[in-house]
């Protein structure tokens, strides 16, 4: 019996896994001397632990090359990278993330970054943070907890 109950109380406190997709993909396209062209995709999701708030950004990129009549090239790549927690306590978290378009000529900073929420499903607390590569050193990561405002 005792087994039963060390049993049931380690699966209270398991870690639960949620995907979370911003339905986001964004493409380049490159030429080559020899009339080559390579597209080059990429999305990212985020793997969300919604006891610890840990999370992971995983990213999958595609490159096609080819010439004017055939495929020349299929190259795939991916992975995901273990994030800090967003809070420090163990709770029942939810999360959300979107990506920053590609640099263009009004980006000040380095590859884009992304911004991210999460909150806490027993209380009124949510955080909200963004992420960005300034292009000289490592990412900043800037987090603010919201205040609620009650209004008249």
């Amino acid at each position: 019996m005792a087994g039963l109950l060390a049993l049931s109380a380690s699966a209270a406190v398991a870690d639960e896994f949620k995907l979370i997709s911003n339905q986001h993909i964004a493409c380049s396209r490159g030429f080559s001397p020899g009339k080559l062209n390579t597209a080059t995709c990429r999305s990212y999701a985020y793997l969300f632990n919604a006891r610890t708030s840990d999370y992971f950004r995983c990213q999958v990129s595609m490159s096609v090359t080819r010439d004017n009549k055939e495929i020349i090239n299929v190259q795939t790549d991916g992975g995901c990278v273990k994030k800090p927690r967003v809070f420090e306590t163990d709770s029942n978290y939810s999360f959300d993330a979107m990506e920053t378009e590609p640099p263009n000529t009004n980006a000040f900073f380095g590859p884009g970054g992304y911004a991210m929420w999460a909150s806490d499903n027993t209380t009124q607390k949510v955080r909200g943070c963004i992420i960005i590569n300034p292009g000289l050193g490592p990412d900043i990561n800037r987090c603010l907890d919201m205040t609620f405002d009650q209004g008249q």
